[in-house]
Parts: structure tokens; sequence; C-alpha cells
């Protein structure tokens, strides 16, 4: 074969899915330019729509959760556990620990560290009414179970499973049907390989793209303020353009490199590092702080919610209120499944040679007994603190913002002043390792005939890092500082809904492919 020959082949193989690629840019670069010139148009445009979705359609969020968490319980602990993706003779490529720290960290960002701590002294306190519907009296020793409880509903086996659906779909169809590594490959048990053709394969993978790049997008811009909260409180430097230019600098100079070095060279050693500051952390805390009763507090907070299981799981917001069920649950879920099926892709991306159960093992299992632990050792430790008066945290919040107790809770530890900049770095990580794994994973859907062990072009993944980092500078320095991403950040979690009918199909589609169609042969 001539040089010439390679050349046109290689160029045929990384070429651009225009379809993908420019309305999705095109989007983003919009809703960037709307909220740095009229940000209070895009926020006020895109809650509306937000909360339209949530009320209209929370119903629904709810009973395809439940749904996806039964369908993945049932396969994982049934003979289709034993399906290996690839063929029974694939070897995995990566050993157990690097792939649950690529899974855990590729998929957690910055939230447990922001909301450890935070969210059940929220719920404590009521301090946005979330006790208002519930008949507990906010800060007795039942909203201290209630809060841990509810934490643990949030952030365990329900969103995983969602993650983990869609990446075993993904998975199964790319490794043992020998489909396309995209979104849309995930339908054709249910349409057909017409569904990875023409209009319909761009219209799903663009939306699906959307949802996730307007929401890392938020998440940076949020995760700004944040670490720029903390450099206040840590050196008193005060927060500003500046401070927030050299984060951003900082924080895409990180996913961006990691991701132009591809898996094995980049999101593998920085993913390992980061699992590693975050098992440091739980050790610390749990040495440190209230040890016996954080063991009370997660065995009585698993007790309640295991006993509120069906009545939370099926609650669209008519029994716990809107402050409860919407603002914090239907949100979850709505960001959750926005990111969940591209994070498929990229857990997809790393299964290979693995069987189902494992892969449910490390994508959905473990990270959930994390999130329990997490909550469990940060959870308990704030409220232990507020309950005793050694620290205000509900006050700082209702005075600074529901994150900031982040900072006074880290200040109150031994060595606190020690521990503040390490959490700063632990979350400028856990975004990096996030946002890396996710600009891999743009880049890949919006290039054509990608393969799992090749790596997307590298100016694809320097335009979405960059696009990423600069949408979440501008709208954070210009446009209002931590309410600036407000807009992107609803705009993406009503992008969600869309995302939920795919959801909703794929889930469909995994009942008709491991149920009906197994069976059949």
């Amino acid at each position: 074969m001539s040089v010439e020959s390679v050349i046109e082949q290689k160029v045929k193989k990384q070429g651009i899915r225009k379809g993908v690629f420019w309305p999705s840019i095109l989007v983003v670069g919009g809703a960037a330019i709307l909220g740095t010139v009229n940000n209070a148009l895009l926020t006020e445009v895109a809650l509306n729509n937000f909360l339209f979705s949530l009320r209209t359609f929370g119903w629904l969020y709810q009973i395809i959760s439940i749904v996806a968490l039964i369908l993945v319980s049932i396969i994982t602990f049934s003979k289709l556990g034993k399906i290996r993706f690839g063929g029974d003779d694939a070897k995995p490529k990566y050993s157990f620990m690097t792939w649950f720290a690529m899974a855990l960290t590729g998929g957690i960002a910055t939230g447990v560290v922001t909301y450890g701590a935070n969210e059940p002294i929220i719920y404590f306190g009521s301090i946005y009414g979330e006790m208002a519907q519930t008949g507990i009296e906010p800060g007795t020793a039942t909203a201290a179970i209630f809060s841990i409880a509810r934490s643990f509903y949030n952030w365990t086996f329900i969103p995983y499973a969602m993650y983990s659906l869609c990446g075993l779909v993904i998975a199964y169809v790319y490794f043992n049907r020998k489909q396309s590594l995209s979104v849309t490959a995930s339908l054709v048990p249910l349409f057909g390989e017409k569904v990875t053709k023409g209009i319909w394969a761009n219209i799903i993978d663009t939306l699906s793209l959307l949802a996730i790049a307007l929401g890392l997008a938020s998440s940076l811009g949020a995760g700004l303020a944040l670490v720029g909260s903390g450099v206040e409180s840590a050196f008193g430097i005060e927060q500003g353009p500046m401070v927030w230019l050299v984060l951003t600098l900082i924080i895409t100079a990180t996913f961006t490199l990691s991701s132009l070095l591809g898996i094995d060279k980049g999101i593998k050693h920085l993913s390992d590092i980061n699992a590693k500051v975050f098992y440091v952390l739980l050790g610390i805390l749990i040495v440190v702080g209230p040890t016996l009763y954080m063991l009370k507090m997660s065995t009585a907070g698993l007790s309640m919610w295991l006993q509120n299981f069906w009545g939370w799981g099926l609650d669209a917001g008519e029994v716990g209120g809107e402050a409860l069920v919407m603002w914090w649950t239907l949100y979850d879920w709505a960001i959750w499944i926005a990111y969940a099926p591209l994070m498929g892709i990229f857990l997809a991306i790393i299964s290979y040679g693995r069987t189902i159960r494992e892969f449910m093992m490390i994508n959905w299992i473990l990270p959930s007994v994390f999130s329990i632990v997490w909550f469990g050792v940060w959870g308990s430790t704030a409220l232990y603190w507020q309950q005793e008066g050694q620290l205000d945290l509900i006050s700082t919040i209702q005075g600074n913002g529901a994150v900031s107790g982040l900072w006074a809770f880290l200040a109150h530890m031994p060595l606190g002043m020690i521990f503040i900049p390490i959490v700063m770095i632990t979350l400028i990580l856990s975004f990096s390792t996030a946002a890396d794994s996710m600009t891999r994973t743009i880049a890949s859907l919006c290039t054509e005939n990608m393969k799992h062990d090749e790596e997307p072009p590298t100016w694809q993944k320097l335009v979405w890092g960059l696009s990423i980092g600069s949408i979440a500078f501008f709208m954070v320095a210009y446009a209002g500082g931590a309410q600036g991403v407000d807009g992107v950040k609803y705009l993406a979690a009503a992008g969600g809904t869309t995302v939920l009918f795919i959801f909703v199909l794929q889930v469909i589609s995994a009942i008709k492919m491991f149920f009906i169609d197994e069976i059949v042969k």
C-alpha cells in the first residue's frame, strides 16, 4: 500500500462528524456569549425550562431511576453477569485498582468533596425548607439520621445504576455486537442499525454531548468560585477575575494535558493520584473525628433509607415537597442522567476483557459503598460538631451560601489550615480527572470511526478543553461570580430532560437485548 493511501485512510478514519461537532460547538459558544452579555436572560430562560421539566417529568425521573436500579441488580447477579466484554478470550488491560480509580474519579467530579459535609447540614437545619413536609423537627436527633439517610439515597446505588446501565449497554453493543462506539449504537437493539446513520444519529449524539459539555462548564465555573473562596479563606487573597483566571489556567491545563496524553499516560495516573488523596482524607477524618458516632449514624442512616426506599424513590415532590425532592433529588437525577450517556462511553472504553459482573462491581457497587463511607464520615462529623456546639455550620451556610460550610468545616479540623490547601488541590484534581475523561469522550463522539483503543485527534481535545475552560471563566468573571454559572447550570439540567428520553430508550434497549434477544439466542 502506498504512503498516499495510508495517509488517505488515516484522514478518513479520523474525520470529523460535522453533524455532531458543529451544532454542539455553536450551541455551547452561543450559551457562553449570551451568559456573558445578558446572564439574567439566560438564567431566567434556563431556569423556567428547568422548573417546567422537573415539575412535568419528575415522576418519570423517579420511575426510570428505580427501574434502572432493579435492572442492574438482576443483570449483575444473574447468569448474564458471566458475559465477558469482547468475548471469552478477551483480556483486560487494567488492574482492578487502576480500573476502579478511573471509574470512580472519572464520574465523581467535585461532588462528594463539596457536599460531603454541607448537604447533611443543610437537611439537618432545613436551611432552604427541606424538612417542611417531612414531619421531622429540624435540629433534632431524628433530623440528623434523616440527613445522613437522604444523602445516602441521593449519592449511592440509584445514581450509579444510571451510569452503570449506560456503560453496560454501550460496552455490550460495541464489544460483543460490533456496533460503533456512540450513544446511538446503544439503541440498535430497539431500532436496528438504521438508527446509527443519518440525522437521528447526529441528533441523539449531539444532545448527549451538549448536556455534558454544558454540565462540565457549569461544574468548572462553580468549582472556580468554590476554590476561590477557599483561597480567600486560607490566605486572605480576595477572589476576583485574576484569581479565577489563574485557577482556570491551572485546571484547564491539567485536564487538557492529561487528555492529550491519552488514557494510559494521562487519565490513568491522574485518577490514581486523585483516588489516593480521597482515601487519605477519609482515613484522617476517621482518626480525628467522632468515630463511634460515625458508625452509629451510618447504621441508622442506612436503616432509615431502606425503611423509606419506595416512598422516597417514587415521590415526585407531592410528599416530600419541592425544597427537598425537586431541588435536591430530581435536580441530582437530571444531572446524573445528563452525564450518563457519555460517561457510559468512557466506562465502556476501559472495561474491555471484563465480565458484566466485574463491570457492575467496579462501576455500581464499589462507588456506592465509597459514597456511603464518605458521607458517613464527613457528614456525621459535621453533624456531631453542629450538635455539640463546637461549630455553627448552619449559620455559616445561611450567611454565605450552600457550599461555604466546607471551609468552616475544614478550618475546625486539627491542623485545619493545612487541610484547606490539601482539599483545594483535591478539588482541582477531582474536576480535572472528570473533565479529562469527558473531554476525551466528547472528542471521540465528534470523530468518525473511533475505536476503544484509539485516541481522538489532538485538535479536538484542545478545542473542547479550551472551550469548557473559557466558558467557565467568562461566566464567573464577567457574569456574576458563583451565580454567573447559574444560567449554564440550569441549561445543562434542563438539557438532562432531553437526555432523559434517550436514557429511557437505553433502559428499554437493555431489557430487549438481555432478556429477549439473549433468551431467543
